[in-house]
């Protein structure tokens, strides 16, 4: 008898997970970080199993990920673990989230794997090619500060090596998934319908053609839009960095005074609303850097309305977790500038169907990995592994049979379940 489960991938994504084999033994266990969080995780084991696959977002719960029946059916356990901001990204610190990644793969050496491999789908993939770049360094030379000035402790944790890493569908980092697809015709930050016309990307003088027809923006026009959209960033980094430029001054005259009311101007939150945080051009003129993905973006097929509801990446945020996660011009969790410290061997899997890295993102990626082992590999699929085409294998299964097959040649794996 197996067991069978459906993921959520993102926003109203979901996929059969499929049935794991009866043998699986399932347990559930709590880590502490080297900063004294607590983090959670699942390992699924098949007897004999001595490689063991992670499986790991900074923001999302991966537990019933639709890989997990199939990377177990191939002879490898799996470790799906929640950082301390799973389903809840307002705080996310991605120098944080390494010591989350590193508690797991601390946890797995001690039960005795004799081969750790990391799977990075989406988010995961530039938190695991962060988390890679760090553990390879001397600890003296990790990054010592966040982005908004606090200490990261990185250099003071164990943050064990992985043995091989498995990108997939890997976007090129928060920070520049949202400098991609952030609105620069937002012209008041605190009206989300306000619009600078000569950036409307949902303009029809600019290029934009009413669904599901695709639009047509001039290069005059994106190469605006791009600029436009790095000023908007820059923007709000400044805001953040105000913000925590008074928090830090009110620390420091709490230090002198000990006021009641200096503590809570120090502890006082700050929180950043970005409007408007889906209006990537490529997700309506399919004709910038063309692949067989579908009209639209992540969250749905109308990114000329989405842009403007409640859905969208970074839409609320403190200002430390902004600068570390969500600045495309200060977050650290950038893939390509991450990836030569990826050694370890790597496969990397690309979905052709991907709204999120496109054909573009994915070569920087792949040229950027410093491992000398790359194997690279390309199935038809979207971003969250569902089929292109109806009634088609779905992307999940075509790049389970790739990675499945990358491990048995790498690894070894316990009899077929």
């Amino acid at each position: 008898m197996t067991t069978g489960s459906v993921a959520r991938l993102g926003a109203g994504r979901y996929l059969a997970a499929g049935g794991r084999p009866a043998s699986t033994v399932t347990s559930v266990h709590e880590l502490t970080t080297a900063d004294g969080a607590t983090v959670r995780g699942v390992l699924a084991t098949v007897p004999g199993a001595t490689t063991v696959v992670c499986l790991m977002h900074p923001r999302q719960d991966v537990t019933h990920h639709p890989l997990v029946p199939a990377l177990l059916a191939a002879g490898a356990a799996v470790w799906t673990q929640h950082a301390r901001s799973v389903n809840n990204d307002l705080a996310l610190v991605h120098e944080q989230a390494l010591l989350d990644v590193a508690a797991g793969l601390v946890f797995l050496r001690e039960q005795g794997f004799a081969s750790i491999v990391a799977l990075g789908n989406s988010g995961g993939g530039p938190l695991y090619a962060f988390y890679l770049e760090q553990a390879g360094l001397a600890a003296a030379d990790r990054i010592a500060m966040t982005p908004g000035g606090r200490p990261t402790g990185l250099a003071a944790a164990d943050m064990p090596m992985a043995d091989g890493a498995v990108f997939l569908a890997p976007h090129p980092g928060p920070g520049r998934l949202l400098l991609a697809c952030i609105d620069p015709s937002v012209a008041d930050e605190a009206d989300p319908l306000s619009v600078v016309s000569e950036l409307d990307p949902f303009g029809p003088a600019n290029g934009f053609a009413e669904p599901p027809a695709s639009s047509s923006y001039s290069a005059e026009f994106l190469a605006r839009y791009r600029a436009a959209q790095r000023d908007r960033v820059a923007r709000i980094d400044a805001v953040a960095r105000e913000h925590l430029a008074r928090a830090a001054e009110a620390r420091a005259a709490f230090s002198r005074s000990g006021a009641a009311a200096d503590r809570r101007r120090a502890i006082a939150p700050r929180i950043i609303t970005v409007f408007r945080t889906d209006a990537d051009p490529r997700t309506v003129d399919l004709s910038i850097d063309p692949s067989e993905r579908p009209y639209g973006s992540l969250f749905g097929r109308r990114p000329d309305l989405i842009d403007y509801g409640q859905v969208g990446f970074g839409r609320l945020t403190t200002p430390e977790a902004w600068l570390s996660t969500w600045s495309g011009l200060c977050s650290n969790a950038d893939f390509v500038r991450c990836a030569p410290g990826v050694t370890v061997p790597t496969l990397f899997v690309e979905l052709t169907g991907d709204q999120a890295a496109f054909p573009a993102d994915s070569r920087r990626m792949i040229a950027a990995l410093g491992a000398r082992d790359v194997t690279t590999a390309s199935v038809r699929g979207t971003h969250f592994g569902g089929a292109i085409v109806a009634g088609e294998p779905t992307g999940n299964e075509l790049a389970a049979t790739e990675i499945a097959a990358w491990l048995g040649e790498r690894h070894a794996l316990a009899p077929p379940q």
